[in-house]
């Protein structure tokens, strides 16, 4: 990240480049100093404390306790309020670091005023000032090559835009912990959407609220009128009330400028977010499709500065057991041909098959003004997983492709899953496409051809006959835990095709084809760490095309296991957090034998 360099951690003090004092603190009456005499703390009671900082850093290291309540702070220079946030500044334990930037104040003096901080709280006696911001992964559980934020929270892909050779990632961000809040766009950029570079923040609060979902289109034609070529991005001030808002860049997406005349586009409705725009070449207009609580609202613009709202869809359509969020809209073709349909895709939280969130999507038409959903008695979902929501897709993507991205979690718990120094990891990305079956059109999604470039050398084992049982013992000589695996099964009489990776601590992540009643499942609830939430402990299960020789793609990582129809018939996304890598997989029949008819593992590793 441009201004956060990396130190070395030691126990939980951080030594900083410079050589500052670690804030061994000097009592004197109300008031405590710092050893270098930068930094001096004056507790004003009730909670409130005042930090004065002389001749400011790059950063002030607040130390953080997940378990503790929020505390709101601010920070003033020349008496004008520069940021506020809220942070969960430590009590009792610090859990971590985040850094408050203040390099806006310019070597200025620099006044933090704190509330909600008891003045006996660990905090006063372990914040500290510093020059850099140690980002080296001390997670052992974090993703090799799925997405993930350098450090604090993350949710929702935004924004997701491709221009000159760069697929731009904007996402739903906390810089100040691990657990929600303070909503920025974080950005990276990447060329190949494997290889991810950091970016400064993309879009940060103001006084129209937190900044929520959204999106952005390259506007080729300057019909906005900030410049042939500009990225236009769109999304939720979220305060007492959501409205939506234009930013704009002329760099290539690397600093953004808010439109003077934001907001946009407001409603009474407490619930109105998540715009996604595209340009629809029929009517040769913008369309925003907006998450209005629960339906999705269609406008139209010339300008996208100008909006007309168009019609309403969701009454009586797909599931309806929590809040829409997060619309797409696009258009592909049928099963390859000269057919195209469109899909409108309905992010829903609580509601997912398996509880909390989940992606749903419509087929149908769109004129510009209406979607008509072709199959009102059928709620489709996108993904049979636990961890897959916030579903969007890349404008202006490359060679006609239409890729999705997902935030693989779920809101049931997101806060709380094990980890420290960051929250949340990305799908990996998918190409997405239709095919029809038994008369109904369905959207597949696969794994996008990028990712066949994390492949290492293959271990391949011949076909072998399950009778009861059988086990491979090894799978990768050095287990990373960050491999892919294709497997073919074929059914000599078995109705119920198991097999399951596992370690050595009897952890395991079992599948199973079941041919009885034509779903695939996989079940986490002896996958490793699952007590840190009631309903992470279960699993999940897909339909099943009738057959009886199946083909299956599986995504390894540290943390995760996401599972693909060889056919594109399904997709399962599921969080795993095992204390050691699987690295054994376990064979088992029922009802008869069966055949693997094809085995290879493929270690993966970022190009």
């Amino acid at each position: 990240m441009n201004l956060i360099k990396k130190t070395a951690l030691h126990g939980k003090h951080m030594c900083v480049a410079t050589g500052l004092a670690l804030c061994c603190w000097l009592g004197m009456g109300n008031t405590a100093y710092a050893a270098d005499t930068r930094l001096a703390i004056e507790h004003l009671g009730d909670g409130q404390s005042i930090v004065r900082i002389e001749h400011p850093s790059s950063y002030l290291l607040l130390p953080v306790e997940e378990g503790a309540e929020e505390s709101k702070v601010y920070v003033i220079v020349n008496n004008e309020v520069i940021k506020n946030l809220n942070v969960r500044l430590a009590r009792k334990q610090v859990d971590y670091f985040v850094p408050l930037s203040l390099q806006a104040a310019n070597g200025q003096s620099v006044v933090v005023n704190v509330q909600l901080a008891p003045g006996g709280s660990i905090c006063w006696d372990e914040m500290k000032l510093s020059d850099t911001f140690d980002t080296t992964n001390r997670e052992p559980l974090r993703p090799t090559y799925h997405f993930s934020p350098a450090y604090g929270w993350m949710n929702d892909p935004n924004g997701m835009v491709y221009k000159d050779g760069e697929y731009h990632l904007f996402y739903q961000y906390n810089p100040y912990g691990s657990m929600w809040g303070n909503m920025h766009w974080g950005h990276a950029v990447s060329r190949d959407l494997l290889n991810w570079e950091h970016l400064p923040v993309a879009i940060a609060p103001d006084a129209l609220g937190a900044i929520f979902s959204g999106s952005c289109v390259v506007d080729s034609e300057n019909t906005a009128g900030f410049g042939k070529g500009a990225i236009i991005a769109f999304y939720t001030s979220a305060s007492e009330r959501q409205m939506q808002s234009l930013a704009y860049s002329t760099d290539n997406g690397r600093t953004f400028k808010k439109y003077e005349r934001n907001p946009i586009l407001t409603s009474d409705q407490r619930d109105f977010r998540d715009p996604k725009v595209i340009w629809h070449e029929e009517t040769q207009r913008w369309i925003m499709v907006l998450a209005v609580g629960q339906e999705l609202q269609l406008y139209s613009s010339p300008n996208l500065r100008e909006w007309t709202y168009e019609s309403s869809f969701g009454e009586g359509e797909g599931a309806h057991a929590g809040v829409w969020e997060c619309p797409d809209l696009f258009e592909l073709p049928v099963d390859g041909g000269p057919q195209k349909k469109w899909v409108l895709v309905c992010n829903i939280n609580p509601g997912g098959p398996f509880g909390g969130s989940a992606t749903q999507y419509f087929v149908g038409s769109f004129d510009g003004k209406r979607f008509v959903n072709e199959s009102p008695a059928l709620t489709k979902w996108m993904d049979y997983g636990k961890d897959h929501y916030a579903t969007v897709t890349w404008s202006n993507a490359p060679d006609n492709r239409t890729i999705a991205l997902a935030w693989m979690s779920n809101w049931e718990y997101a806060n709380f899953v094990p980890t420290k120094q960051f929250r949340s990891a990305n799908s990996v990305p998918r190409d997405l496409a239709l095919f029809t079956r038994n008369g109904q059109t369905y959207l597949s999604s696969t794994p996008s051809p990028e990712l066949l470039k994390l492949r290492d050398k293959a271990t391949t084992t011949s076909s072998f006959k399950v009778a009861r049982t059988h086990k491979v013992n090894t799978l990768l000589p050095q287990p990373t835990g960050t491999f892919e695996i294709e497997l073919t099964v074929q059914s000599n009489g078995a109705n119920v095709m198991r097999f399951a990776l596992c370690n050595s601590k009897g952890e395991e992540v079992e599948m199973r084809y079941n041919l009885l009643d034509h779903h695939f499942v996989m079940d986490r609830r002896k996958s490793g760490q699952v007590d840190f939430s009631k309903s992470f402990a279960t699993a999940t299960s897909a339909p099943l095309a009738s057959g009886k020789t199946f083909t299956l793609r599986l995504f390894v990582d540290k943390c995760s296991v996401e599972a693909f129809d060889g056919k594109g018939g399904f997709a399962m996304t599921n969080l795993v957090f095992p204390s050691e890598p699987y690295n054994s997989l376990r064979f088992t029949a029922e009802g008869g034998a069966y055949t693997v008819t094809n085995l290879k593992v493929y270690p993966l590793r970022l190009p």
